[in-house]
This record gives structure tokens, sequence and C-alpha cells, in this order.
């Protein structure tokens, strides 16, 4: 016998789809959760129908059967719950009469086994459910107007048609003779029922639990991921891969704390099952059935196998745990992120988190926010403390907080009953002890309290939180203050202000803004709102800036690199900004500092999407110990006194002079004694000594250290500059982070040399190179760049000539130019 049978109701037909008046209502045969229905086919006369206008007495229906359940699909055609009136009021009486005579009276009640259906949200029945229950959405599809609501990974039911109400037969053993309907007077309808022939409720009563998917087709386990799970009488959320690494190799990573790279095949995987027991779930490749199971099965044996699918049930039991994360030395809580994990690699994220940011898509300006993902971890940022379901037993357990933390990755036991969890992050250097404040330059899309929140959760002390314009997309603005959000414990600082870019001439990170600066984007389409012009330029911004004691930086410099080297040669920028690890960014900052100019590096994220950390890349900046760590204090990057850390804490001291100084010689040079050190949280494989580009000491360690040094000494004879750079293998070659961008670890400082006067370089190369650009930023104002026809638009700098004003500042730096090579004794 089938688990569920419909009744044939077609001989008592009597209305149709004409009684909802304009809705819609599915007819024929159908499943609704999961369950037969036999609905009539022909539309004027599928259902039947009671009231005044139907049929008003009772109506019998034969059964003669042994069943466990009985379900109704049914619909209120008036209520009175909608005037004011009583909730729970008699509409029809459902009489079940054994074979042995006996009845079992149910009363029919509106708002609890039956409802009316106005199509407003809400409608809820206290005794029955909708027709159709919860899926999924589409997973890699859908109208733009929905991307909000895909967030949710939810395809929510909506009171539509009809409700479903089923009666338990206290007596299995006894078979039924018939079901008698009476009416009470009000409209109502009934469109099926189903008899159930197994021992379950017909709706999912339970839980979802954890289900681990193994493919053991190998040649369809190593493709892309594209596994789908579907679960006839219940819910299946999305599947998600799982590690391709066992528990033992997450555990002995040294990136812990800090990710892992993610499983892009397509097993192992899991997903999360509510369902009845005599469900079918079905494991998918995109169209392709792998595999079925019945959930019975899989609950009862724990594994279930297939020729091509394994299912393993695992759930061995949960609870509910609020767990504290604390300063080791202190016992206090402290901001960190955490992750959560079973054995398996199934996450469970604290309440109120994501297991899988944004399902694992892309987050562009999208679910920003609270979480990250780094590769196939997704951590929450927490305050110090959570709560939320983890599982018995075995559970691993990810906590970082920045760089100067000790991570924390580790297996615990989480006993039955437990309800409390302790953990302790232990911090190895304190810089800010020292005098050190790091900062992120470059960040987009977080709130405020969201920036507070995660700087807070890497130990950072300052976020720029940048306004700035996609096309036709403005962001952050209504951030913008034109003050500092300064944390209650005064630790923590961030401050709106703003990114102004060019698609060719470059970008500026503006720090510290009072008022706004407009525009936000010129130019082509790249960048800017269609159809835009060319306004001002990067020089010009600046000098607003400066005008009223901010500062800016060289956005990610060197790209795009059309207008730094004018800003450059005019002394414009207050530093240059790197986010990656590429030896292009390196060759291009040398450059500058062989030419002579003095240029703090400062490190920022440029943090658009949920696979960045806040901080990642980060700005160390020194502040003496008779300054107060502010906002202004921190932006004085042109001292120098700074570090850009991808990870490792670094130094460097040139005859006891430290980052930023200017160690003076007699002229014609002499020995300095070189001392440089990096530590770190990640394996640092090279420690090198760079002078003038040129790298002139290095320690090393095949395998990567914790921490490096080098102590050297060099013969100088003439103005120079020193830097001390960590990272990977030969440092070129970069070690990933599981960032979005797979930027490199790395570190990197300078220090500046001066032989008899005041520090001066020059390389007429780059001077040639630096006037190449120049010019071909005219070129590009000059005969491409979009701008209003002469005389149509009042501009806003007043001026008549507008094409003179964007001309100005590559003239005065071209001309800076010409002093020097004149100054050199080369003419141009």
């Amino acid at each position: 016998m089938d688990e569920y049978s419909p009744l044939d109701l077609s001989p008592y037909h009597n209305a149709g789809v004409p009684l909802l008046g304009d809705a819609a209502a599915p007819i024929g045969a159908r499943q609704f959760r999961g369950l037969p229905f036999l609905i009539g086919e022909d539309p004027e006369r599928c259902f039947v129908a009671f009231g005044e206008e139907w049929r008003k007495g009772p109506l019998t229906l034969g059964i003669g059967r042994e069943v466990r359940s009985v379900i109704v699909a049914h619909r209120l055609l008036e209520s009175r719950i909608l005037d004011g009136g009583p909730m729970g009021e008699p509409i029809a009486e459902y009489v079940f009469r054994y074979s042995d005579g006996e009845a079992v009276r149910v009363p029919i009640r509106d708002g609890f086994e039956i409802r009316f259906v106005s199509g407003a949200w809400g409608e809820n029945a206290f005794s029955a459910v909708y027709s159709q229950g919860a899926g999924l959405p589409p997973r890699h599809q859908g109208a733009f107007e929905d991307v909000g609501a895909r967030q949710t990974e939810v395809d929510a039911p909506w009171p539509a048609d009809y409700y479903l109400w089923a009666w338990l037969n206290p007596r299995p053993e006894q078979p039924i003779d018939a079901l008698t309907i009476t009416p009470s007077g009000s409209t109502f309808f009934v469109a099926g029922i189903t008899l159930g022939h197994v021992n379950e409720h017909p709706f999912v009563r339970t839980g979802a639990r954890p289900v681990a998917i193994t493919l053991t087709d190998s040649e369809v386990a190593a493709r892309p991921f594209d596994v789908a799970v579907e679960v006839d009488r219940g819910t299946a959320s999305f599947a998600y891969p799982l590690p391709e690494r066992p528990a033992d190799a997450f555990l002995d990573d040294p990136f812990a704390g800090w990710g892992e790279a993610p499983n892009e095949a397509s097993s192992p995987a899991y997903t999360r099952i509510a369902a009845t027991a005599s469900a079918t779930v079905t494991v998918k490749h995109g169209d392709e059935i792998l595999g079925q199971a019945r959930w019975l099965d899989i609950e009862e044996r724990q594994v279930a196998e297939t020729p091509r699918v394994r299912f393993a049930l695992a759930d061995p039991g949960r609870n509910w745990v609020r767990t504290t994360v604390v300063d080791d030395e202190t016992g206090k809580p402290i901001p960190c992120r955490i992750h959560f994990r079973s054995p398996e690699g199934i996450p469970y994220q604290p309440h109120g988190h994501h297991g899988h940011v944004f399902g694992n898509m892309g987050t562009w300006h999208l679910d920003i926010g609270g979480d990250v993902r780094l590769g196939q971890v997704s951590y929450a940022y927490i305050d110090g403390m959570c709560e939320g379901w983890l599982p018995r037993g075995e559970v691993i357990v990810d906590v970082a907080r920045g760089f100067e933390y000790e991570p924390l990755r580790r297996r615990l036991t989480i006993e039955p009953g437990q309800q409390d969890l302790v953990l302790r992050l232990k911090r190895w250097v304190d810089l800010r002890a020292r005098g050190w404040y790091s900062g992120d330059t470059h960040v987009h899309f977080l709130s405020t309290q969201g920036s507070h929140l995660e700087a807070q959760g890497e130990d950072l002390n300052v976020v720029n939180l940048l306004l700035s314009q996609w096309g036709g997309l403005f962001t952050n603005t209504e951030e913008f203050t034109g003050i500092p959000s300064v944390s209650s414990d005064g630790r923590t600082v961030v401050y709106a202000s703003q990114e102004n870019r060019q698609h060719l001439l470059g970008h500026l990170s503006l720090l510290g803004l009072e008022t706004r600066r407009y525009a936000l984007v010129l130019g082509r389409t790249d960048e800017a709102e269609l159809g835009g012009t060319l306004e001002t330029t990067l020089s010009h911004w600046a000098d607003a800036c400066h005008a009223r004691r901010n500062r800016y930086l060289a956005a990610h410099a060197p790209s795009p690199n059309g207008e730094p080297a004018a800003l450059v040669a005019t002394g414009r920028v207050d530093g240059v900004e790197m986010l990656t690890h590429g030896m292009y960014n390196h060759l291009e900052y040398y450059r500058y500092l062989n030419c002579g100019y003095r240029l703090p590096l400062v490190g920022g994220t440029d943090k658009m999407s949920a696979d960045v950390p806040v901080g990642l890349y980060r700005t160390y900046v020194h502040i003496p110990a008779d300054e107060e760590f502010t906002y202004d204090s921190w932006c004085r990057l042109a001292a120098g006194r700074t570090f850009l850390s991808g990870g490792p804490i670094i130094s460097l001291t040139v005859d006891g002079h430290a980052i930023g100084d200017t160690v003076r010689l007699p002229k014609g040079g002499g020995t300095l004694e070189v001392e440089a050190w990096a530590e770190s949280i990640f394996p640092i494989h090279t420690l090198e000594i760079v002078q003038n580009g040129r790298v002139v000491a290095v320690a090393q360690d095949q395998y990567g250290a914790r921490q490096l040094r080098i102590k050297e000494s060099l013969n100088v004879g003439d103005h120079t500059w020193l830097a001390a750079r960590a990272g990977g293998p030969g440092y070129t070659r970069a070690i990933p982070h599981h960032d979005g961008w797979s930027r490199g670890v790395m570190a990197h400082l300078p220090v500046y040399v001066a032989c008899g006067d005041d520090w001066r370089m020059f390389d007429p190369q780059t001077a040639q190179y630096m006037l190449t650009l120049i010019d071909s930023s005219l070129t590009y104002i000059r005969e491409l760049s979009p701008q209003h026809r002469p005389g149509t638009v009042a501009h806003h700098h007043g001026e008549e000539d507008h094409l003179a004003y964007l001309e100005r500042p590559f003239l005065q730096a071209r001309e800076a130019l010409h002093r020097r090579l004149h100054a050199a004794g080369i003419d141009h």
C-alpha cells in the first residue's frame, strides 16, 4: 500500500474555481508538502462547497479502511475575524466513524483548523498549515529586486489557496467506516482529502539535522560544485562543500584563525534536512540524479549508501552554549572573530551569524558587516560573547584577533548538558603599549558601527571608511559626519571620509574630511555615471584637502598610474597606499624613493566585500608617548613613522635610529650597523634589507619561521635609503592569505640615510619616466577626456578656461621635474 492515498471526491463536486473570484487555485492531481491530493480537473466543478448557496447539510464520505491520519485540504470563504469577530468560531464538525460504531467528533474552527485567505501576509492557522511548504529560492539567478530576499535562503510560503489540516487517528488498528462533514452555516469548501497509512505526522515536526554527503563516483565528485538536495516531504537547505582536508590537517595548518583554501569540487558536501520518516532524499548534480534514500533509513542507520552517494547523519545532538572569549592576561572579554565546526567541517556559527556568508557567492556591496569569509571558513565578529547551538562531543573552534594575538584553533568537547564555554586568547606583543597604532586606510560599504565591531575584532585602532561612487551608485553617504566616531573606551576610531576616483588619472583616499569634496568620480563610465565628464583633477582635490589641513593618500598605488607622478613631483601626496604584495607595486615605490621623494608607505585593504577582513593589510603609525592617540595624531603620516603589515610585525634600526628617522653620516658616508627583525603568527620565509631597490642582506628559512633576524654592517658612501621587508620565499613569492584577493603575507618599512647634508637623491631615468606619465595624462585630458562644450556650463572652480584649469597641475609637475633635471646638469 502507498504511504498516502487520496480520496476521489468527484461524485460530490458542486463548485469550481469561480468560487474564488479572481484568485487562482491548483486543481487536478497535486502534491502538497509531498502528499498526494486528487482535486477535480474541471475548473467549473472541482470543489465540495458548503454554505447557504451550496450544500447546507451533512456530507458522508466512505473510507472503509485502516488509516493512520486523514489530511484535508480546505478553505474558508468568509470570516468574521477580519471584521473584529471572535477567533475560533465553529465552521463545521468533522466526524470520523469507526467500523465498530464509535465516533470521534472534531470541531473545525476559524483560525485553527481552517482559515479565510485574503492574500495578506501572516494569515496563519494555529492547527493547520499552508498547502505549500517553505523551500529554496533559485540559487544562481533571479530578478535584481529579489536580491535582498535571496539572502534569506528561504522561499517562504504564502497563504494562497488551501489550508491543510491533519487528523491523527487515536485508534489506527480500527478501520474507519466514514467521514461526515457537518457545516455550521459559514461558506467553505473542501478541495481534497488524503489518507495516511504510515506511523508519522504528515507534516514535518522535527528540526533540521545535518547530513554529510559523499559522492562515491570519483568523476562526478571532482566536478565543480553543483550539488543540490531535494526532499519530497520536508526541507533541505542549500548544499555546501565540506573541507577537502581532514580535521587534523585543518588543526595543523599554519594559518590558524585565518581560514583555509575553499573546496571547489562537489564532494564532500553537506545539507540540513527536516523531513517526515517516509520522505525521500534525492541528491543531484545539476539536473542529474545521483542517488536517493529514505529519511527513515538515514536516521535509524546513521548511514545510507547507494552506488554513487553515501549519506551520513552528522548530528550527535546539540546544546545551546554561551561562549565567552577572554584575554588570557586580564581575564576580561575581548572582541574577536570566531568559527565553530564539527569534525566533518559543518559550521555551527553563533546565533545571528552566517555559516556561509551570502551563500558562498560574491559579496561586492552585499552582506557586508558582522561576518567575514576566508576561503572555506566564515567567521562571526563578536564583542567577546556569543551564544548558539554547538554539537555534543568533538567541536573545532577557530578564533583570531588581528596580528598581535596568538590565534586559537583547537579541538574541544561539549559535554551533554554543558551550556557555558570560556576560551582564552593570548597577546604575544602589544604594539599599542610601545606607541604603535594600527589602521586600515581604505574600507568601503561597512556602516560606522559595523566598522567599530570589525575593527575591535581585528585589534585595529583606526578605520577610514570611504564614501564613493560606482557608476550611478553612491555608497556610505549617510555615514559622513565630518568628525571622528570614537568608541567608548577610546581605543577605536572610525572616520567616514571619501575615495575620489578617476579611472585613468588615479584614485585618492581622503583622510579626515570635515566637508565633502565633490565630485566623487569623474570621467568615463569605467567608474563614473553614464555621460560623466572630467571636472577636476586629483591635484585639485589634494589642494582642497591641504587647505583645510586634511591629508590624502595615493590609493592602491600605482594603479591607475596617470596622475600619481604629478602628485609626487609637486609634493602633494601624503602617503602611498599598497594593497597587494605585487612586485610592480614595490618597483614603482622604489622608483620614487630613488628619485628623492620621501613617501610614507601605508597599508589598506580596499574592503568592498565580505571575503576581506578589515586590517588584513594595515598601517602601524607611531605616536610619541607625550601625545594622545587621536584620529588627527594617527593621520600625521608624513613624519614617516609607519610600517605596513600583512601579518608580520617588523622592526628596523640603523645605528640606533628607528623607523622614519633620517640617519646622518658625514660627507663621504661611513659604516652603518643595521638590525632588523620580523616576527609573525604566520610563517616567514624571508627577511631582507633593501638599499636603493637592491637586496643587500637576507635571512631565510625554507620551511617558514616564527621569527627572522638580520644584524649587518653596511658601508654607505652617499645619500641612500634602506628598507626592511618580510614575506614568502625569496620575498617575491608571496604566501597568500585566504581573503578574496589572495594577498601575500608581508611587511615593509623604510629608513633614510643622509650623508653630509639634508637627505636628497635623484634618478634621471625616474624623472624621465615621470615626465612621460605627466605628458600621457595631458594627452588624455586634451584628446580623450569627456568634457562639456566650452561656454555651456559654469564649472565649480569659476574659471573661464576649463582646459587650462585641468592642465595646470600637470604643467606645474613638468616644470618641477625640469628644474630638478637642470639642477643635475641634464638639459631637457
